[in-house]
């Protein structure tokens, strides 16, 4: 039994789990992603010609906003900030007749092609710095509607969780009306038993009280629901 218990004392301990989060931090999560891929496409292309100028720095900026967009990229389309984790329209928009998702990883690999080009001085990096701005504006938009329907969903969420928020609280609110109901009934019975009823009263008036402030609380959290 010994050497049972120190083996259990030496065996690893599991790190506690993350809590998960709620549908709307994922949807938050999801917006400043959107927002910071839609900014570091623009960014990217912005180095991108100052390193061929030789800007000092505008290479190695260039490749961090490259990184950046395209971590970015690759946490919207995996796991818990999937298209199909989130659903909604986000799959019609990422693979739908738009082609979001092809788009942005040719642009991807239009930008790294780009990047290489420049940093060993190709022959073809004009061309390639050509096409890495012309792709620029049509991205844009791209990652702009994405965005949107991003936060549409996150609009829809809320407004959905505003609505339970307050059936939940409505049912509350009808139990505690109910238990003052039982209370005020308990009393009144307690009063009739005279003396030996006065201990049961306390309690029954106490339960009223915080049947009370239940209430006023409930009434607090609809209001701030709906707010």
């Amino acid at each position: 039994m010994l050497h049972q218990s120190r083996a259990l004392d030496d065996a690893p301990k599991r790190a506690p789990s993350a809590p998960r989060q709620t549908a709307g931090e994922l949807y938050g999560r999801s917006i400043n992603l959107s927002g910071r891929r839609r900014f570091t496409s623009q960014r990217l292309v912005l180095y991108a010609l100052l390193a061929s100028q030789g800007r000092e720095g505008a290479l190695a900026t260039a490749r961090d906003a490259l990184a950046t967009f395209r971590d970015a990229h690759r946490t919207l389309l995996d796991g818990e900030l999937s298209p199909a984790a989130l659903g909604g329209e986000l799959k019609q928009a990422y693979f739908g007749p738009d082609r979001a998702d092809e788009r942005i990883a040719h642009f991807i690999e239009l930008a790294q092609r780009g990047l290489d080009a420049i940093a060993s001085q190709a022959q073809g990096t004009p061309d390639l710095l050509e096409a890495l701005v012309e792709s620029a504006t049509p991205l844009l938009a791209t990652l702009n509607k994405l965005t949107q329907v991003y936060e549409d969903l996150a609009r829809r969420q809320a407004a959905s969780a505003r609505k339970q928020l307050t059936a939940v609280m409505g049912d509350i609110e009808l139990i505690a009306r109910h238990a003052r109901i039982v209370s005020f009934n308990a009393q009144v019975v307690a009063a009739r038993a005279g003396v030996s009823g006065r201990e049961f009263a306390v309690v029954s008036g106490e339960f009223t009280q915080i049947t009370g402030k239940l209430d006023g609380l409930v009434r607090e959290a609809v209001r701030s629901a709906v707010a």
